[in-house]
């Protein structure tokens, strides 16, 4: 029995709508950004979908900025000028306490060296396991792009460990030449660790020591940055530099500086930490107030 060309018509709507419905909920490949858009890009995932998204306000923060780590930072800028001149360079792991400027450091870089050609990528630990595809978008770039792995650790059996330990040295396929990972975390082995991992070392007659397989896996992620930066903790005169300096970035005057130092030695005790996170925001609660 023939169909009605209206009927006819109405089927053919409704599937081309259910057709559109699929196409929005399908994956699709991960396709490139406008690179002119930014310095700076997120990888983002919804819905199955991913894309890599333009950052429209980078932090303009600059190395002057930060203070108090002059050994990290010369460590780290002459990784990142080597990376960004074509030279060998390593990936980058910044350990240690937490607020002392390791993520600050990172995105001062690329402001250093943006002008010369340098982007960053900021990837999310779960979306790691799909850093073969981000990186097959960039390998034949001109420009030198950063994967930026923020506040870094796994739980056992996360799947992005895995990934992130063949992208940095394991694959069969050579590293792209215009990509370094770097990666913050306040733990250095990036896994819980666990006394009980403690028992399985062997040790020789002649006191020769052999970690179990256990703690060699674990050291095996951390193993593969080529370059450790660590962080510590700041001591009392160095936590007043660090919140002179943000105090000044705010315009705040030296007498003013002066007059606050036992507020901000208070506003540290109360947070339990000496950190620069701590002194950059006891600037911004006591030049807000000052204004």
């Amino acid at each position: 029995m023939p169909i009605a060309p209206d009927a006819l018509q109405h089927l053919i709507s409704r599937a081309e709508s259910l057709i559109t419905r699929l196409e929005a909920v399908l994956p699709h490949p991960l396709e490139a950004p406008d690179w002119s858009a930014s310095v700076a890009f997120r990888y983002r995932k919804r819905s199955g979908s991913s894309r890599l998204e333009p950052v429209r306000h980078v932090a303009h923060i600059r190395l002057a900025h930060i203070v108090e780590v002059d050994a990290q930072k010369e460590r780290l800028l002459r990784n990142t000028a080597q990376f960004v001149a074509g030279h060998a360079a390593n990936n980058v792991l910044l350990t240690g306490a937490r607020g002392t400027g390791k993520s600050s450091l990172v995105k001062a870089c690329l402001n250093e060296f943006a002008g010369q050609g340098l982007r960053l990528i900021e990837v999310d630990k779960a979306d790691l396991v799909d850093l073969p595809d981000i990186l097959d978008l960039v390998t034949d770039l001109p420009e030198k792009f950063i994967v930026f792995c923020d506040d870094l650790s796994f739980d056992d059996g996360e799947p992005g460990y895995k990934e992130l330990k063949s992208i940095l040295d394991g694959t069969v396929s050579q590293s792209a030449d215009n990509v370094l990972v770097y990666a913050t975390s306040n733990r250095r082995h990036l896994l819980p660790e666990y006394m009980k991992e403690n028992l399985t070392y062997k040790h020789t007659e002649d006191g020769e020591v052999h970690p179990g397989e256990g703690v060699e896996e674990k050291i095996s992620l951390s193993e593969r940055f080529g370059l450790w930066v660590s962080f510590y903790p700041f001591s009392q005169d160095e936590y007043l530099a660090i919140v002179g300096q943000w105090l000044r970035g705010f315009g705040v005057s030296e007498a003013d500086i002066a007059a606050c130092r036992q507020e901000s030695l208070v506003w540290a005790l109360e947070r339990g930490s000496r950190s620069g996170r701590v002194a950059f925001q006891f600037a911004k609660d006591f030049s807000g107030r000052l204004a």
